[in-house]
């Protein structure tokens, strides 16, 4: 009997024959010097240790194996119990804010109060496992208090940012902003402000964790959209160098065909031709000066940048018929800096997109994960910088609504005449009653690109004067007493009679006016002493104002690059003067032009004076 006792009891349980023999030999013994003789108090109080010593071995071993199992059971079940009870409670409370803190970029709102309670309740478990040991061992063995309380001090608390603590006291996480916040991120405190009255208008801002609270309007605006600094948050950032291998770096292209390929019309309106064209014709002076440009400044280490370039003047949607007048006397200033710029993007290396009717545009934008979503990040978007002008502006808006925001700033407008800070801010333009159809864009005054450096409100992005004074052909034409008159179109020259009568008196007048061969029952407007050479190539246009003296400005077109030709090629440029000066209170071309510039008077002036 004692021996299957002893069995029963051993820690060695597992290994049955070799706690069988131990057991026996000891006991066989014991039975042995019991039997003999009578037993006395020493022997009984040997055996009787042995007992008490098997009895704690065999407590310990239960213990033991026991606890870790059943500790897992409980903590699995815990798990299962509080998600069931969180997302109950969710479905219940949905629209309330999830406690002073922030699902921080979650779908699922109450996902931190899933965390916190979880950590509260292993925190408590891991709490009473150790006291629990503390206690049975100290039991044992004898521990004192001061052990027991170090043995649970040494226990590994949750060592996560934020405790079930701090949200039972209430406490608030801190996303201040200081001076120098302010300063390094000037709109960050109106974006906050906006978010304080938006953030319900669209689900995109609770998907990204945004719940109503000031920290979680600091952490979308800082992660998401780049308006606040992230160390508003998250204190000291550690910024992470970037992996250089992933680095696209620009080269210098010269290659004209690459361009072409580029340059494809996307219809039979052949909008594209006359870009074409030029580019093609100033192709050597543009690679001429590109390496002239590598010579004085270091042009490696520049990224390569995805650049869209929309020319919204060329669509259908437009109206003005650029495509199909480009040949026929149409306006070819706004073609002329649209054909440099694409020339000088592609020769600075980087990746163009070039489209021009608004379904291409639709087509690009399509591809983005939700472009018309106010949400969406910067980094998530397929371009660094889009060039267009107005009606590629306003193309671009109609499709992607609500999502503009984040594109406002990747956006270049070309914009010819200019647009003054004060029809710009639609607020202040609707306010004192001055929105224009071309104006209220809310964009920086720096972003529209100018022609000519009208305002230094804008950006001057300017153009290339073509000129072949240095040609060997060309230094040797001889200047003739003619004149030749700016103007292509014959409308341009009705109400010019006296005018040019004039000047018909001191020189002989050229002009290169389209005439509209098809038109019938039209009376023709040109005067028959003019010189009419029809519309020209650019190497035949330089040629005859190189013949010129004096380069014949009617009051419209106002600017151009012609007159800069003109005077490139040593010719002089008059221009009538306008009293009262031209504006949008008086004009129709200026109605509708975000500018309150007068046209002309200290302009001619100057000019007068130089004749």
């Amino acid at each position: 009997f004692l021996t299957d006792f002893f069995h029963d009891i051993s820690p060695w349980g597992n290994k049955r024959n070799h706690g069988t023999k131990v057991g026996k030999r000891i006991m066989a013994i014991t039975i042995w010097r019991l039997c003999g003789r009578a037993p006395n108090s020493r022997q009984l109080l040997v055996t009787a240790c042995f007992l008490f010593l098997f009895w704690c071995l065999s407590l310990y071993r239960v213990t033991t194996i026991n606890q870790s199992r059943e500790s897992d059971l409980l903590k699995a079940e815990i798990i299962r119990l509080s998600e069931n009870y969180v997302r109950a409670l969710a479905r219940e409370n949905s629209d309330i804010v999830d406690g002073p803190y922030a699902g921080r970029f979650t779908a699922y709102d109450l996902k931190k109060t899933i965390a916190v309670l979880l950590e509260s309740m292993l925190d408590r478990i891991d709490h009473l496992e150790a006291k629990v040991n503390i206690t049975k061992l100290g039991g044992l063995f004898g521990l004192s208090s001061n052990s027991s309380q170090h043995l649970n001090n040494n226990v590994n608390p949750a060592k996560g940012i934020i405790n079930a603590e701090d949200v039972i006291n209430g406490v608030t996480e801190e996303c201040a902003l200081t001076a120098e916040d302010k300063q390094l991120f000037p709109n960050c405190e109106g974006k906050v402000m906006w978010m304080r009255q938006m953030w319900k208008s669209d689900p995109c801002y609770g998907a990204y964790g945004v719940d109503g609270s000031e920290c979680s309007f600091v952490m979308y605006l800082s992660e998401v959209e780049g308006w606040c600094p992230k160390k508003a948050w998250r204190g000291k950032v550690q910024i992470i160098p970037e992996d250089t291998k992933l680095i696209r770096y620009a080269n210098i292209s010269t290659d004209i065909e690459e361009l072409m390929k580029v340059l494809v019309d996307p219809n039979e309106r052949q909008g594209y031709a006359w870009i074409r064209m030029r580019i093609r014709r100033m192709w050597p002076r543009f690679s001429k000066a590109m390496k002239s440009l590598q010579l004085k400044q270091d042009m490696n280490g520049r990224r390569k940048k995805k650049i869209l370039v929309h020319l919204g003047l060329l669509s259908k949607q437009s109206g003005w018929k650029f495509a199909e007048s480009q040949f026929k006397g149409g306006p070819l200033g706004e073609l002329v800096q649209w054909s440099d710029l694409v020339a000088t993007l592609f020769l600075l290396g980087h990746q163009l997109t070039i489209t021009s009717e608004a379904e291409q545009l639709a087509g690009i934008l399509n591809k983005l994960p939700a472009a018309n979503s106010p949400c969406q990040s910067r980094k998530e978007l397929p371009v660094d910088i889009i060039y267009t002008d107005i009606v590629g502006l306003r193309q671009f808006k109609k499709h992607v609504k609500g999502g503009y925001g984040k594109f406002s700033c990747l956006l270049r407008i070309v914009d010819s005449f200019g647009t003054e800070p004060a029809y710009n801010l639609r607020s202040w333009a609707k306010a004192h009653k001055i929105l224009t159809t071309w104006g209220g864009q809310d964009l920086q005054p720096q972003q529209f690109f100018t022609m000519f450096p009208h305002s230094p409100d804008n950006s001057f992005m300017g153009f290339v004067v073509e000129q072949h004074l240095n040609d060997t052909n060309v230094v040797k034409i001889e200047r003739r007493n003619q004149a030749l008159v700016y103007g292509k179109n014959e409308y341009m020259w009705e109400g010019k009679a006296a005018y040019l009568e004039v000047i018909k008196s001191l020189v002989e007048i050229h002009g290169t006016v389209y005439i509209n061969t098809e038109a019938k029952n039209k009376t023709h407007t040109i005067p028959s002493y003019v010189n009419n050479h029809g519309l020209l190539n650019g190497e035949d246009l330089h040629t005859l104002l190189r013949q010129s003296k004096i380069f014949i400005g009617l009051g419209f077109p106002y600017e151009g690059p012609a007159p800069l030709e003109a005077i490139a090629n040593g010719a002089v440029f008059i221009n009538p003067k306008f009293n009262p000066p031209h504006s949008s209170k008086n004009t129709k071309f200026f109605k509708g032009k975000p500018t309150e510039r007068k046209v002309c008077i200290e302009y001619l002036l100057s000019r007068k004076k130089k004749i």
